[in-house]
């Protein structure tokens, strides 16, 4: 019974590992290839890890294990976070059939920090929680006549 668990743990895991590659291949720019590597690799990882806890059944693997799953589960997406606004902030293009860029206009290069926040903090001061999210493309047609938001 644990040997067949072993073989669905890694199969699932290999496969989604698999997918996380197939990701790093097939998207058309980093946003999104790191969308995909970060959500399948963590995943896939945790199912390889979780066939080792199984397969070993000692509670020293399985601890170690659990150790090694919490720190990439924690650690993975904060990394693609980074690089991925390390990224957009040097200029690395958009996909051109991108539909949004919810950034553009709202990033203040200077201070690093969201329009938002900048409302927050400094313009409208406003207490945290009770502010609307209206970034600064909101504001600006707001203030231009003729322009509703």
């Amino acid at each position: 019974m644990a040997d067949a668990a072993v073989a669905v743990l890694l199969v699932a895991g290999s496969g989604l590992m698999f997918v996380a590659a197939l990701g790093i291949l097939r998207m058309p720019d980093l946003f999104t290839r790191m969308q995909a590597t970060t959500k399948a690799a963590t995943l896939g990882v945790g199912l390889l890890l979780a066939a080792a806890a199984v397969e070993f059944g000692e509670l020293a693997v399985t601890t170690r294990v659990i150790a090694a799953a919490v720190f990439i589960a924690m650690t993975a997406p904060v990394a693609a976070h980074l690089l991925g606004r390390a990224a957009y902030f040097l200029g690395v293009p958009l996909w051109e059939g991108s539909v949004r860029d919810e950034l553009r206009g709202r990033y203040n290069e200077r201070a690093h920090a969201l329009a938002s926040m900048e409302e927050l903090l400094g313009e409208e001061r406003l207490a945290p929680g009770r502010a609307t999210r209206r970034g600064a493309d909101a504001r600006a047609a707001d203030e231009e006549p003729g322009k509703g938001a």
